[in-house]
């Protein structure tokens, strides 16, 4: 990212000072991602040579919502552009060092957003997962919306991509003919940040916790929870606030590794057969087969 798009990007967000450094922060495997000081702000920028369509948008979307929610601290979004050449995301920067609260401060953050219900299950617009597209709609039941846009999406694209074939696409239909043997009726559409591992929450100043690169849907809170205990990066702390804030539901861990065979699906087609075993292990235990 050259120094033509940082300043078209500052000047969008309302910044004309004087650029004092960039640096690049390595670590993500999507977008370049950059650390901007100038003479007024420091700003965490992201940025994208040719991303999906309303890539940016879809985040900042996201990132509004949870805000919205007024629970989770989320960093503030001060412009985007998905224009091809030069899309760009400028949020501020979040800096600090964890103290003896700080995860259960982020269990208590994610059952407060959890508690911000809506009347449907899903989102209004499409978001993604990585650079995976999810298609959205809204939905008077979770279970529908779970098996049609979640689950039956990524098993039609593991087909196309060779991933799903055989034994373990005859498993996968009988899943979702009988999600009802396991998901509840009547499951409150919750605010969700949809990619909840331990990747995507930062410390901010004073130990506050801080969540990042959301994929926003309404729906059943235990699917966030599921995918916290996939790829660990969540204590004990943070479970026991939770659950006191917004007591777990029974059936919770019966339906975790069907709520966590999505994200594993979702890592298959991205990265192919190393997941492959994970995802036969839970069609096992739900098939039978």
């Amino acid at each position: 990212m050259d120094n033509s798009i940082v300043e078209k990007a500052l000047y969008q967000a309302g910044d004309q000072s004087r650029l004092v450094s960039t640096v690049q922060i390595h670590g993500g495997s999507i977008n370049k991602s950059f650390y901007v000081e100038t003479e007024k702000n420091q700003y965490f920028i992201k940025y994208h040579p040719d991303p999906p369509e309303n890539f940016f948008h879809t985040e900042a979307h996201g990132l509004e919502s949870i805000r919205r929610t007024d629970s989770v601290q989320v960093p503030e979004v001060f412009t985007y552009s998905d224009t091809p050449g030069e899309a760009f995301l400028v949020m501020e920067w979040i800096e600090g060092k964890a103290f003896q609260e700080t995860d259960a401060l982020l269990g208590e953050g994610i059952a407060k957003m959890h508690r911000a219900h809506a009347g449907k299950h899903g989102f209004s617009e499409d978001t993604y997962i990585g650079l995976l597209p999810q298609k959205n709609g809204l939905y008077e039941r979770w279970i529908d919306y779970y098996r049609e846009s979640r689950l039956t999406a990524q098993w039609k694209l593991g087909i196309q991509k060779g991933r799903i074939d055989g034994k373990r696409r005859e498993r996968m239909e009988t899943l979702l003919a009988g999600l009802d043997k396991w998901i509840p009726s009547g499951i409150k559409a919750s605010c969700l940040h949809g990619d909840l591992w331990g990747g995507n929450w930062i410390i901010g100043s004073d130990g506050v916790p801080f969540v990042i690169d959301p994929s926003v849907l309404y729906g059943d809170r235990h699917f966030d929870l599921a995918f916290t205990e996939v790829f660990g990066g969540f204590s004990s702390q943070f479970y026991e606030a939770y659950n006191e804030c917004y007591p777990i539901e029974d059936y919770y861990q019966e339906v975790k590794p069907l709520y966590q065979l999505y994200y594993l699906l979702v890592h298959l087609n991205l990265f192919g057969e190393s997941y492959g075993s994970s995802v036969d292990a839970v069609l096992r235990r739900y098939t039978g087969k």
